[in-house]
C-alpha cells in the first residue's frame, strides 16, 4: 500500500518500542556497571516514550477521512451552504505531546468564508491547543505568574509552551466564565433565577470588601489617587464571599460551616457589583436563608447594596475596622505618646465600642478638644462615622445572637483570592486580563471549575 512516504501508525509504534528498548538497555547496563539506578531519569525517559506512543495513537484517531460525495456540504453562517474542497492538515498540542489532525475543509462560494466542522467538535477551532492542554493551563494560569505556569507544564506534564500561551489561554477561559457570569446576572436582573427546593440555610453571611491592585497606564488615566494630587496606580477589585453558619461553640463562638466560602469579584461599579454578589448570594441559598447577615468595613457603597440587596439582613460593621478607626484617632490626639494611646483607648474601645454604647462614644468623640484644625477635622469624620453606623455597632447584641463580629473571611480572601495572584512585584493589569483572571481563579476555588468544563464539553 502506498503511504506516500509517511510511516504507518504501525511503523512508528515499532520504532519508538525500538528506542523504549534501547533506553532500557541503557538503564540496565549503567545499574551492572556502577550498582546505581537512577530511578528519576528513567521514569522520566519512559514517561516520555509513553508520551510519543499517545502521540502515535492520537494522531491516527484524528485523520479524518474524506467525506463521502452525498455529505460534500455543510451550512455556512450566511445562509448559503459551504462545500468540500480538500483535507488539511495542522499541530495540535496534546497532553501526551504534539500530534496531527487531518480534517475536511469546507468553503462557501458565495461569501467565500472556509470552515472545519471537526475543528469545532473536537474544540479546537483558532488553536492549536487541545482542550486537556488547555485545561492545565487555565489551573496554572490562574494559581500563580504566567511564566511559572510554563515552568509547571514543563515539570508536571513535559509539556513546552510559552508565557504567552498560559497567559492568553487563562484570560480566554477566564473571559469565558465571566460572560457566563454575566448571562446568569442578566437573568437575575430579569426575575429568571431557578428556585431551588432544599432545606433552610440556618446561617448566611454576605461579606463585602475592596483592594486595589496595580494597574497599567492607560487603564488609571484621568484617575485621583490616594494622596491628592498624585495619580493613581491602581483600580479596586471589589470582592465578595458567601458562607453559611449552622453552629457554634462551648463559649458562644460562631463556627463557619467548613468548606462553606465562595467568592466572586471583578473591577465594576458597586451596581454592577451588587448583581453580581446577590446571585452569588441567591445560588448559596438566600432565598432559604432563616437569617441573612451582611458585613463589611465602613464604605458606604457596601450599605447601599446591602439594603438593596438584602433588605432585612443583619447589618455588621467589622468590630475589628472599626477599632483601627479609633487607634488611628488616638494616633493622631496622642502623638509619640503610646501610653496616652493605650489609656485612651480603655474608655473609648473597651467601656464604649466593645460593649456597643456608640451614641456615648459619639458624645465623648465630639465632646474632644484640640487645636490642630486636622485633628478636629478627624474628629468631626470619625464621629460621623460612628453615628452613621451605629445600629450596624451592636456588638453584645450580635454575640447573644452567636454572631461574628469580625469580617474576617474577606479581609483573607483579599490577599489569598486577588493579592496572591495579583498583586506580585511587577504586576501590572489591563481591566479585562484582571478580570478574567478574578472569574477563573473564584470559579476554581470556588469548585466549580471541573463543572464548568464538563459544561464546555456538552455544549
Amino acid at each position: 500500500m502506498d503511504t506516500g512516504g509517511k510511516k504507518t501508525a504501525a511503523a512508528v509504534l515499532e520504532e519508538v518500542t525500538r528506542e523504549v528498548g534501547q533506553w532500557l538497555n541503557v538503564l540496565f547496563h549503567g545499574r551492572r556497571k556502577t550498582g546505581y539506578t537512577d530511578l528519576e531519569a528513567s521514569e522520566m525517559m519512559i514517561r516520555a516514550a509513553m508520551h510519543r506512543v499517545g502521540a502515535v495513537g492520537i494522531t491516527q484517531l484524528l485523520q479524518f477521512p474524506v467525506p463521502p460525495a452525498d455529505q460534500r456540504t455543510v451550512p455556512c453562517s450566511c445562509g448559503h451552504a459551504a462545500h468540500y474542497q480538500e483535507l488539511r492538515s495542522k499541530p495540535v498540542l496534546t497532553a501526551v505531546g504534539e500530534v496531527k489532525v487531518s480534517r475536511a475543509y469546507y468553503l462557501c462560494p458565495h461569501c467565500h468564508t472556509g470552515q472545519f466542522p471537526a475543528d469545532v467538535e473536537l474544540d479546537i477551532k483558532n488553536t492549536e491547543l487541545s482542550p486537556g492542554v488547555r485545561r492545565m493551563q487555565a489551573v496554572v494560569g490562574q494559581e500563580a505568574p504566567f511564566d511559572h505556569g510554563r515552568q509547571q507544564m514543563k515539570l508536571l506534564a513535559d509539556l513546552e509552551v510559552t508565557t504567552k500561551s498560559v497567559e492568553r489561554t487563562s484570560e480566554a477561559i477566564g473571559e469565558n466564565i465571566a460572560a457566563r457570569e454575566q448571562e446568569e446576572i442578566q437573568r437575575a436582573v430579569q426575575l429568571d433565577l431557578p428556585i431551588v427546593l432544599a432545606k433552610p440555610v440556618p446561617i448566611l453571611y454576605v461579606q463585602m470588601d475592596g483592594t486595589g491592585i496595580p494597574m497599567v497606564k492607560k487603564e488609571t488615566v484621568g484617575r485621583q489617587g490616594k494622596i491628592e494630587g498624585q495619580p493613581s496606580h491602581t483600580r479596586e477589585v471589589k470582592l465578595g464571599c458567601v458562607f453559611t453558619q449552622t453552629s457554634w461553640d462551648e463559649e458562644g463562638f460562631p463556627i463557619r460551616d467548613p468548606d462553606s466560602t465562595t467568592y466572586t469579584g471583578a473591577i465594576e461599579t458597586a451596581e454592577e457589583f451588587g448583581k453580581r454578589i446577590y446571585v452569588e448570594a441567591w445560588n448559596r441559598g438566600s432565598s432559604r436563608a432563616v437569617m441573612k447577615v451582611v458585613m463589611g468595613d465602613g464604605a458606604e457603597w457596601i450599605w447601599n447594596l446591602a439594603a438593596q440587596h438584602f433588605p432585612g439582613a443583619v447589618q455588621i460593621v467589622d468590630l475589628y475596622d472599626a477599632r483601627q478607626h479609633l487607634w488611628d484617632l488616638a494616633r493622631r490626639l496622642h502623638p509619640n505618646d503610646e501610653v496616652t494611646q493605650t489609656n485612651w483607648m480603655k474608655v473609648h474601645q473597651r467601656r464604649l465600642l466593645d460593649k456597643g454604647k456608640i451614641e456615648k462614644l459619639v458624645g465623648a468623640l465630639r465632646s474632644t478638644v484640640s487645636t490642630n484644625p486636622e485633628v478636629v477635622e478627624r474628629i468631626r469624620i470619625e464621629a460621623e462615622y460612628f453615628h452613621r453606623n451605629a445600629e450596624r455597632m451592636r456588638y453584645p447584641k450580635f454575640r447573644r445572637l452567636h454572631l461574628f463580629v469580625g469580617s474576617g473571611v474577606i479581609e483573607a480572601g483579599c490577599k489569598t483570592v486577588i493579592g496572591s495572584r495579583l498583586k506580585q512585584s511587577g504586576m501590572f493589569w489591563t481591566v479585562r486580563g484582571a478580570n478574567a483572571i478574578i472569574a477563573l481563579r473564584c470559579c476554581h476555588l470556588n469548585g466549580r471549575f471541573e463543572d464548568y468544563w464538563e459544561e464546555r464539553r456538552r455544549a
